[in-house]
């Protein structure tokens, strides 16, 4: 199988501090992650003013916010040179609007996320497909009908390669709700295609439970800490528990990718087998020719001796000498 695709999703976290950006960057790549990924919000190009604001944003509104965090095109190259010369990661983003866009196409970002709430948006998805470069479509709001008209839009456009993610657009996400269910079906919905997860439960459950139901991506939110400010950071996920994540991940895709053969192993336990299992010896001292029962035999280890599946052979059998309590029959032994 394919290299499983991690993804920490940073956000809009950096609370707008290219330092801060990096910072984060840098933790998740010693998370062991393949990528990093940020949000592109040119505010007046994406929302009105009066739009209502999620209830999150308590204490300033949501254009106070993204234009308090905005990198400038100079910033957000420094970023992506940051990311992908020092630390070796890929680094993508989410545009919210074709303005994004073109300010991310300026700094030539590889990738582009479509956020869930821009599924619909086909003059963004047109645009984010003539650029014929790798695409992430979050599905965390959206019906199949919404999924079958984007999926059709980017790739009628030429996309370049495709990867669709389940995803259920609730902070945080109960278990119950994170329908990794659909993994499949979109596995058997969409062909050439790739399928992944994005996760917005607490804790590793539900994005291993993705991984081996199919998921080749795996995006999860990443934080330094959940106290700070912003709206992701409560319900993301901490360096030593995404360190953990990724080392899980890389596990179970280890597991997946390496079938075994039962009769190989076995062969190659047999000095665990003689340890562990059983042999027949006697419950009692026996005299040459007894005639030995079932209430003759115990079974002990070790399991270098006659076998307990052979008890019924033994049973009916004489000894050839007399013997005491707990001897290790063989075959010689009886006649």
């Amino acid at each position: 199988m394919d290299k499983i695709y991690i993804v920490a999703e940073i956000g809009n976290t950096h609370e707008g501090s290219v330092g801060l950006a990096k910072m984060f960057a840098k933790s998740a790549a010693q998370c062991g992650v393949d990528a990093v990924k940020f949000q592109t919000h040119i505010f007046n190009e994406e929302s009105l003013a009066s739009a209502p604001n999620p209830p999150y944003f308590n204490n300033e509104t949501r254009k106070e916010y993204f234009e308090r965090t905005a990198f400038t095109r100079l910033q957000w190259l420094e970023l992506k040179e940051y990311c992908e010369k020092e630390l070796k990661i890929d680094f993508f983003s989410t545009p919210f609007s074709i303005a994004a866009l073109n300010l991310l196409e300026s700094i030539e970002v590889s990738t582009y996320k479509i956020s869930s709430g821009d599924v619909n948006n086909i003059p963004l998805l047109e645009k984010v497909a003539d650029t014929h470069k790798k695409v992430i479509l979050s599905t965390g709001m959206s019906s199949w009908k919404d999924i079958d008209v984007a999926v059709d839009t980017l790739q009628s456009n030429n996309c370049g390669e495709l990867t669709i993610l389940q995803c259920t657009s609730e902070y945080p996400c109960p278990p119950e709700f994170s329908g990794i269910n659909i993994i499949e079906e979109l596995k058997n919905r969409y062909k050439n295609v790739k399928i992944g997860y994005s996760d917005h439960t607490i804790g590793m459950a539900i994005p291993l439970a993705a991984v081996i139901k199919g998921a080749s991506f795996i995006e999860k939110h990443f934080t330094l800490s959940k106290k700070m400010y912003g709206s992701d950071a409560m319900n993301s996920t901490e360096p030593n528990e995404f360190k953990e994540l990724v080392s899980a991940v890389r596990d179970i895709e280890n597991a997946l990718s390496n079938p075994v053969d039962k009769d190989k192993i076995a062969d190659n336990l047999l000095n665990m087998k003689e340890t562990f299992e059983k042999s027949i010896v006697l419950s009692k001292s026996l005299n040459k020719g007894d005639v030995i029962t079932f209430e003759d035999l115990a079974f002990k280890k070790p399991g270098d001796g006659i076998k307990p599946n052979f008890y019924k052979e033994v049973i009916g059998r004489k000894l050839v000498d007399s013997v005491k309590k707990d001897f290790q029959l063989d075959w010689d032994h009886l006649v």
